[in-house]
């Protein structure tokens, strides 16, 4: 799966009407950027939202990150990444993850074997495209690296320290494709720059499977309370100085990390984050693409 060594990932466009996020995909491209990624988190359907990008682009390839096995039945998820794979060869990649609120009595674990079950047997009219539907699988813990080892092209993960970087990749071997995702800050003044990572960090800290991740990790108590120790957060949030950020970022890479999804934070909702994507491009992407005219 080559995807590029870093990627984009981005929230921003459930908040930006489509007009504008074409031009970002555009101007995505014309950076030099490779890989986009998008959630499912705000509203925005999954493969509908990724539609959009690819047709507004020609080579950027869109990554779910992740599509909800809970918002779509099996087969609707499987006839829409046939269907982008068929239109878009080689431009899409189904991330899926468990997501979403809390469901007691089920387990992510089997609810997501369940669902690739399901996926691989399913019979359908459409036609197959000519370049297979690649997939990767939200994972943390042991078992369900093992599942996106065993069962995908390999693993998504999201909010990881480098140490679980290392971990995963040590689950995963050296076959399997392993993707982080990482936010960054570019302010240099400490208690900005942690008060503005608090306030992204604040749900995370809210949801169970999120603190267990974290707990595995070795953060205690005291470290996922009051909005977050300095170095939870710190190892969370990359913030300072371009050099600075650029410099942590490449410590997943160091740790076992194919690919590095950077998520700018501190973008005000409608905003774009493209000056930040520009000077990430400048720092990331040596040999980028010419910006077309």
């Amino acid at each position: 799966m080559d995807l590029g060594t870093f990627g984009i990932y981005t929230f921003d466009f459930e908040h930006q009407p489509a007009a504008l996020i074409r031009d970002s995909v555009r101007q995505l491209e014309d950076l030099g950027w490779r890989a986009l990624w998008i959630p499912e988190a705000l509203g925005r359907d999954a493969f509908t939202h990724a539609g959009l990008l690819l047709s507004a682009g020609r080579r950027l390839t869109v990554v779910n990150g992740i599509a909800r096995i809970w918002s779509r039945e099996a087969r609707w998820t499987k006839g829409a990444a046939t269907l982008l794979a068929d239109a878009y060869p080689g431009r899409h990649v189904l991330g899926l993850g468990f997501g979403g609120e809390p469901r007691p009595g089920v387990k992510p674990l089997a609810a997501m074997a369940a669902y690739l079950d399901e996926l691989d047997t399913l019979e359908t009219p459409n036609p197959g495209p000519a370049t297979p539907v690649r997939r990767l699988l939200a994972a943390y813990g042991p078992k369900m690296l093992e599942l996106a080892r065993d069962r995908a092209d390999g693993a998504h993960t999201y909010h990881v320290s480098t140490a679980h970087t290392a971990q995963a990749r040590e689950i995963l071997g050296p076959g399997a494709f392993l993707a982080v995702e990482h936010a960054v800050l570019f302010e240099s003044d400490p208690v900005k720059a942690r008060a503005l990572a608090r306030e992204h960090l604040h749900g995370y800290l809210a949801t169970p499977y999120n603190l267990a991740k974290f707990r595995r990790l070795g953060y205690t108590d005291d470290d996922l309370s009051g909005g977050g120790s300095d170095r939870f957060v710190d190892d969370l949030v990359f913030w300072g100085d371009p050099d600075t950020v650029v410099r942590k970022l490449r410590g997943h890479l160091d740790a076992g990390a194919d690919h590095v999804a950077v998520q700018v934070i501190g973008v005000e909702p409608g905003a774009s984050a493209l000056p930040y994507w520009r000077l990430l491009a400048e720092a990331l992407l040596p040999e980028r693409a010419p910006v077309s005219g």
